[in-house]
């Protein structure tokens, strides 16, 4: 074979440059002085992550025990603890606080705060159920306070990547969201997620994930079809399964489970190509774009995959320090939404809570 007989060169595959994130380095945020409720786990993820990766501080805790709320303040570095929530706001110094309890406790721990004019950073899942949340966004609202769901996927850089891209339509129109999150734990009647006295079952802690991308992939969500089971030993849901109508176009595709590992992956799947969020989806991860026509690329999250709650203490000082009541990526509207669906979906598998208030 001569060197002008040689088979011709195979096509470069066709290039596709994903927009570049905006959101900014959560280090330049206003740094604010914080007060922390219910010094558990997530708490501790978030002050520590405050203090490594932001200018703000945690200041002030609070537990129903003195003693727990003292040696999180000594392990945290942090100069007052408390053992009532009226004791801290009596205090001052505060710029914000942090809800970290379970669900069921979040209507009764934020109210006051937002009675003292102090804006409010409240774990997901928002609260038991959408009445909860409409009392307390309306007297946020009565108050002039901000007030926000700490869903922390939603200010990541992956997510502001996806959402533009959805916006340029380079997928097409929406056909689809599907996401999952199952994790496993033992089936201990004693074990929060298991109590339905605290807000327990796959759905307020888990299944809250799927949804909210959904709900801001697709709009509100209707025309719900919803499986379950709930748990033998205390009747929460232990697997909640959904197919939904996105208001925009599109419908959902979702599922969470208390009793096993699930791959933990959002796809946004359109007419010309999808989106796919790699497991854990609503962690800092990578995000990877791929075409019909046969382009693809990939956005890897940028800095420490470990400082993932830093994006939204960012949003929060942000919006705190401009003097806004709300973030637009996070919504009250969107966390009404959310909320609603999840109603609808634990009044179809009948889970009902214990002196569940609807205000």
């Amino acid at each position: 074979m001569t060197e002008t007989d040689a088979p011709d060169e195979p096509a470069a595959a066709p290039s596709l440059t994903l927009p570049p994130t905006t959101v900014l380095d959560p280090a330049t945020a206003p740094g604010l002085r914080w007060g922390v409720i219910s010094p558990g786990h997530i708490a501790g993820q978030f002050t520590a992550t405050a203090h490594r990766a932001t200018a703000s501080r945690v200041v002030s805790v609070v537990s129903r025990s003195a003693q727990r709320a003292e040696e999180f303040a000594q392990e945290h570095g942090i100069e007052r603890a408390f053992d009532s929530v009226e004791e801290m706001l009596a205090a001052g110094g505060l710029d914000a606080v942090y809800i970290a309890s379970p669900h069921a406790q979040h209507h009764a721990l934020t109210r006051p705060v937002l009675d003292a004019g102090i804006p409010v950073l409240v774990e997901k899942a928002f609260t038991l159920n959408v009445g909860q949340a409409h009392d307390l966004l309306d007297l946020a609202r009565e108050r002039g306070v901000f007030a926000m769901e700490a869903m922390w996927a939603r200010f990541l850089p992956q997510y502001d990547v996806l959402r533009q891209v959805i916006a340029s339509g380079l997928l097409g129109e929406i056909v689809e969201v599907t996401a999952d999150h199952g994790q496993s734990f033992p089936a201990d009647p004693a074990h929060r997620m298991f109590a339905p006295e605290l807000g327990g079952g796959a759905l307020l802690d888990l299944g809250v994930y799927p949804v909210s991308i959904a709900q801001m992939v697709l709009g509100d969500l209707s025309d719900l079809a919803v499986r379950g089971h709930l748990s033998e030993e205390t009747a929460v849901d232990a697997y909640v399964a959904l197919l939904a109508q996105g208001r925009r176009s599109g419908r959902a595709r979702l599922s969470a489970t208390l009793l096993s590992r699930t791959p933990t992956e959002a796809v946004v799947s359109g007419t010309a190509g999808s989106a796919r969020l790699s497991g854990p989806f609503f962690a800092p991860g990578t995000l990877t774009v791929s075409l019909h026509d046969g382009r693809t690329a990939t956005f890897e999250h940028p800095g420490a995959r470990g400082d993932g709650m830093a994006y939204e203490i960012a949003e929060a000082a942000r919006r705190i320090t401009a003097g806004e009541l709300e973030s637009p990526l996070m919504s009250w509207g969107d966390t009404l939404s959310v909320m609603s669906t999840m109603d609808a979906m634990r009044a179809e598998l009948g889970v009902v809570y214990p002196g569940e208030v609807t205000a």
